[in-house]
């Protein structure tokens, strides 16, 4: 990695904000066509620097000595990814928000990362919907109806509405506290 202060390329254009390290460049979010070349520059340099290197450079992004386990390849991938999000932004602060509340309720012991009501396979989920009976009958790999198979009961919502709806809450498949469960993922 060369220092900014010796490579006239990565000096700031007059008139632009400065960009902060580890925060967004710009305010539009949309890394810049030169912000790119520039990262996959410099993810390119990773690989050839020695793993010694690459723990300096660890040193210089993270302020702290890399992990010791950490593989040459690992430490390739993480920097590649910190330069990545230094230039396009990172995760915003409500996500961040979210992550921090999500793994406080887990670590309760809160039961709101059950899966809720999943249906068993076989079940026929039957809706009424402007005159017309809606019948989605659930399988191992996810739910068919009218002979295709979906793997989202939204997607079936949507279809059947013409506007996005939830597929659990239109199909009434709800767990106790009345909001919708995961859908099958498999």
């Amino acid at each position: 990695m060369t220092s900014s202060s010796r490579d006239t390329s990565a000096r700031q254009p007059s008139g632009e904000p400065s960009p902060a390290p580890g925060r967004r460049a710009n305010r539009s979010h949309q890394p810049g066509s030169r912000d790119i070349v520039e990262v996959d520059r410099q993810i390119a340099q990773l690989l050839d620097q020695t793993t010694q290197e690459l723990r300096r450079t660890w040193r210089q992004l993270h302020r702290t000595d890399a992990p010791a386990g950490l593989s040459r390849d690992l430490l390739i991938r993480a920097l590649a990814h910190q330069l990545q999000e230094r230039a396009q932004g990172g995760t915003g602060a409500a996500l961040r928000r979210r992550l921090r509340s999500l793994t406080t309720e887990f670590e309760k012991g809160s039961t709101s990362f059950a899966p809720g009501v999943v249906p068993k396979t076989g079940t026929r989920l039957v809706r009424q919907w402007r005159g017309r009976t809606h019948t989605v009958v659930v399988g191992e790999k996810g739910f068919e109806y009218e002979g295709e198979c979906y793997r989202s009961l939204t997607v079936i919502a949507e279809r059947i509405t013409g506007t996005h709806w939830s597929g659990p809450r239109f199909f009434g498949v709800t767990n106790q506290r009345g909001s919708p469960p995961a859908e099958a993922s498999r």
